[in-house]
């Protein structure tokens, strides 16, 4: 369940993530238990190559109920987002493509009260205006435990691709196979920061 991807894209521009404006429409929140078995076939439905099993879901969603938000109008289930919350160890093997991204191991996950220092985007998928709701669902992720960590996802078809790019996301060097990156814009300014201070050392280094 890896492959983010949405019934047909619905963000024609680029926009920034973190900037989305927060939908009134759409009700984004954390999945109930009682939707594990709605949510595994919507993902089975909806996701190219995805076969996920209620079981499989509930793994995940017993270490951390807010690993998976869903989409809903007046009460009725749009879709669904799911997220790995990723340690430090577990930052590492995404990059090094060292890590089962089907069933990644536990040991490379964020605890409920650790931060988060990377967050791939498992899948995403939903019905009519679902996605709407990924102002909201940026609110969410602004959390201090969540916040510093950039968001990471592999899409390989051309809505999730188109998603990707409309909101922000963008190739990244890695060992993973097209590994795209959304790089939360406070990290941007520290990266230039880092950039500049780097640059000047050098010049400075010269004779």
């Amino acid at each position: 369940m890896h492959d983010p991807v949405m019934e047909r894209a619905t963000l024609a521009a680029r926009h920034d993530f973190d900037l989305l404006p927060k939908s009134t429409e759409i009700e984004v929140q954390a999945a109930r238990h009682s939707e594990l078995s709605a949510l595994a076939d919507m993902a089975n439905r909806l996701v190219p190559g995805v076969q996920i099993t209620e079981p499989d879901l509930e793994r995940y969603f017993s270490f951390d109920p807010g690993s998976i938000l869903t989409f809903s109008r007046k009460n009725k289930l749009l879709g669904a987002v799911a997220f790995i919350y990723l340690n430090r160890r577990g930052h590492d093997a995404l990059i090094r493509a060292e890590m089962n991204l089907t069933r990644p191991d536990f040991g490379l996950l964020a605890g409920r009260s650790d931060q988060a220092c990377a967050i791939y985007v498992w899948a995403i998928a939903g019905h009519g205006r679902a996605m709407a709701g990924l102002g909201n669902v940026s609110t969410h992720l602004s959390a201090p435990r969540l916040a510093p960590a950039d968001l990471y996802a592999q899409p390989s078809s051309a809505d999730g691709r188109n998603l990707m790019i409309a909101i922000g996301f963008e190739p990244v060097e890695s060992f993973q196979q097209e590994l795209w990156r959304y790089q939360r814009p406070w990290n941007r300014v520290r990266s230039s920061v880092s950039a500049v201070r780097a640059a000047r050392s050098l010049a400075d280094a010269r004779p």
